[in-house]
């Protein structure tokens, strides 16, 4: 039992009243009511369990006769550290009100280290941590880090295919952090490895994760039966019993059937827990697994409670699917739609749309049990991060739903949708030409337009005004008919996961965006992402940055498009403008862009009113030319229009001699204090 007395200084009006929003752990979070004598200075007391290891955070809210109208939002949780031996806390604070934070996205696997095994580890993520505190930095954007295991190829590269919504990828442990192995002749030749691997320019995936595999089986064969003998541990597996032992079961067998895909596993292709319980219980080869998710438990806990010590909000990558060849799909098929696949309409990254091959998530299901599976997703994250990002929140909304055997993206529609009749359609001063249109795959008799189907040769031979009156069905269909019904698609689900945790909620609203996404966002405080180069405003260009709201995310670049200057090389026509009507300058633009010109950009990116600005490691270091590297172009993290891209970009400079840059790392200092933030 533990006793934590609050004490927070609010002025409040007639009716208003201060409560504490608590999470303790991975628990969901409850209210604490305080009180107050003057209306100034609220108080008030919690009482109740605590595991010693388990991370508080929790933030102050005011109520308005007994409704919620106003929470601490686009700022780091407050935290509490427990004590070895203590029970009681005093929490004197303060109300956090938004303040516009600076910060760096990369990549774990990209980050590069002296003694590192040729992609980045948690042991990276913190003295990245320390590099990000150096710089005047409060935020760091990572990738998934998911275990993305299926077919030991560099295929696997992928980071947003996972074969677990909790299991971490074991390429991203420290092995440093591990211990060395007592074989002195094993050990110099893991050593020769690790040096071989590390100075490659990119990651070499297979090579990398065979070898670190190797390292942290002898080390479990070393050192397994005393760790996992361990209060730790056993503490560790009471509470993540309930994936822990479906994915390492999932694991063995996959490499014992030679296959990811469970339905063409001889045995246990359909999950019983009672069946699974008993396989782990018996089977030697589960506990590796056992072994080598509690070591990058710790070390990401380690990381995450370094990065909270320091006041910085590391934010993690929330994916919006899940694989066909994962635990999930094995243990609670039901919560998914396994016909049908995930992808996204045509947009700037894609002209034919895009196939994910993730199954579509059967909401009516998971609504049942109160969206229970994705609140358990994120109270895992909590313990780990400050903040996350919704990967598609479009997907909330609707998602672009592809049936099978299609693989094309432009064969979609979105679902849920309201289609339309023949005879509505025939109402724009048409006829229904089959040829426009895609039928609905529940309901016969109803259709949907063709995304693509301006394109099509029977469009083409319409009379002007068929195609105007196709027109005018398109642009309803697709950008005016769903917005309530899609609002209130959203707002069933996004509530739940914004309320169960207290991390900050970030949302990838890029692409075909409704008028109803912004209206939700705002209303629940999740973040927008604001990229200048593709605005959402039609008929614009370019963003305009003093018009971008404060709840938002703004960055230069991501992992999805080309960097700062990889962006400027591509189009120099559209460069040549950017030139003269965003950053006023006369003349003939440059055909690279210069360190003056990025830090140009970058500091009007500081100065505008979002909350975070995050921005690429590449783009930070664009603005030094001696430090950047040569080549715009290999500095791409990937191409979504290629499926089978492989994701291997690595910094260039190692982490300690960013450390060591002092001119550029208080140039950078200066430019964010300068900027306000």
């Amino acid at each position: 039992m533990i006793k934590i007395s609050f004490k927070v200084e609010y002025y409040t009006k007639w009716g208003e009243s201060i409560a504490v929003h608590l999470s303790i752990g991975t628990d969901a979070p409850q209210i604490v009511r305080l009180s107050t004598d003057d209306g100034r200075i609220w108080k008030g007391c919690f009482e109740g369990k605590a595991n010693s290891d388990d991370v508080i955070t929790y933030r102050y809210a005011v109520y308005n006769y007994g409704n919620l109208s106003r929470i601490e939002v686009a700022v780091m949780p407050h935290v509490l550290f427990q004590r070895r031996g203590q029970k009681e806390y005093r929490q004197d604070d303060w109300w956090q009100d938004i303040r516009k934070v600076a910060g760096v996205a990369v990549p774990v696997f990209s980050l590069r280290s002296e003694e590192g095994f040729g992609v980045g580890d948690f042991g990276d993520l913190k003295t990245l941590i320390k590099w990000a505190e150096k710089t005047g930095m409060n935020a760091i954007q990572i990738l998934p880090i998911n275990d993305t295991t299926i077919n030991h190829e560099w295929t696997d590269s992928y980071p947003y295919n996972s074969i677990s919504i909790y299991a971490f990828h074991p390429q991203y442990m420290d092995l440093r952090q591990l211990g060395e192995l007592k074989d002195r002749k094993l050990m110099k030749e893991f050593e020769r490895k690790r040096r071989q691997l590390n100075a490659l320019p990119q990651i070499d995936y297979v090579a990398v994760n065979k070898a670190k595999r190797e390292y942290i089986r002898l080390m479990y064969e070393q050192e397994g039966e005393k760790d996992l003998s361990s209060t730790a541990f056993r503490s560790f597996f009471k509470k993540n019993a309930d994936w822990l032992r479906p994915y390492a079961a999932f694991s063995y067998l996959r490499d014992e059937f030679g296959t990811a895909d469970c339905r063409k596993w001889p045995k246990f292709s359909k999950y019983n827990k009672e069946e699974i319980t008993e396989l782990t219980e018996k089977c030697e080869g589960v506990r590796l697994y056992y072994y080598t998710q509690f070591h990058l438990h710790r070390q990401l806990l380690d990381a995450g409670n370094l990065a909270r010590r320091k006041g910085i909000i590391l934010k993690g990558d929330i994916p919006i699917g899940i694989s066909t060849e994962s635990v999930e799909a094995w243990t609670e098929p039901f919560y998914f739609n396994m016909n049908s696949q995930t992808g996204a309409p045509p947009d700037t990254f894609c002209a034919d749309g895009q196939n994910w091959g993730f199954p579509t998530y059967n909401w009516d299901v998971m609504e049942r049990d109160g969206y229970q599976w994705w609140m358990r997703r994120m109270q895992k994250m909590a313990e780990y991060f400050s903040a996350y990002r919704i990967d598609h929140i479009l997907g909330f909304f609707r998602i672009w739903q592809i049936p099978q055997p299609h693989k094309s993206g432009l064969m979609g529609t979105f679902a849920p949708a309201l289609p339309m009749s023949v005879e509505e359609i025939e109402s724009y001063g048409m006829k229904f030409h089959e040829e426009m249109f895609l039928p609905d795959t529940k309901r016969k008799g109803l259709y949907h337009p063709r995304i693509s189907a301006k394109d099509e040769p029977t469009y083409q031979s319409l009379k002007k005004e068929e195609q105007w009156a196709f027109n005018k069905l398109y642009e309803q269909f697709f950008f005016q008919r769903h917005n309530q019904f899609w609002y209130e698609e959203a707002r069933k689900k996004l509530p739940a996961l914004t309320r169960s945790t207290q991390m900050i909620v970030c949302g990838e609203d890029l692409g075909m965006v409704p008028q109803c996404v912004p209206w939700l966002m705002n209303e629940l405080n999740i973040l927008s992402l604001e990229i200048q180069s593709m605005p959402k405003e039609w008929g614009t260009e370019f963003g305009w940055l003093p018009n971008y709201p404060q709840l938002s995310v703004c960055t230069i670049s991501s992992h999805d498009t080309p960097t700062l200057r990889g962006w400027w090389e591509e189009d120099h026509a559209r460069s040549q403008r950017y030139f003269n009507n965003m950053l006023h300058i006369d003349g003939e633009a440059p055909e690279k862009a210069p360190g003056w010109m990025c830090e140009r950009i970058i500091r009007q990116h500081l100065e505008c009113p979002s909350a975070l600005c995050i921005l690429t490691i590449q783009d930070w270091l664009s603005i030094d030319e001696e430090l950047r590297f040569p080549d715009a172009s290999a500095e791409r993290i990937n191409v979504p229009a290629n499926p089978r891209h492989y994701w291997r970009y690595r910094m260039h400079l190692n982490l300690e001699d960013l450390l060591e840059a002092t001119k550029f790392n208080s140039g950078i200092r200066n430019m964010i204090d300068d900027c306000g933030r």
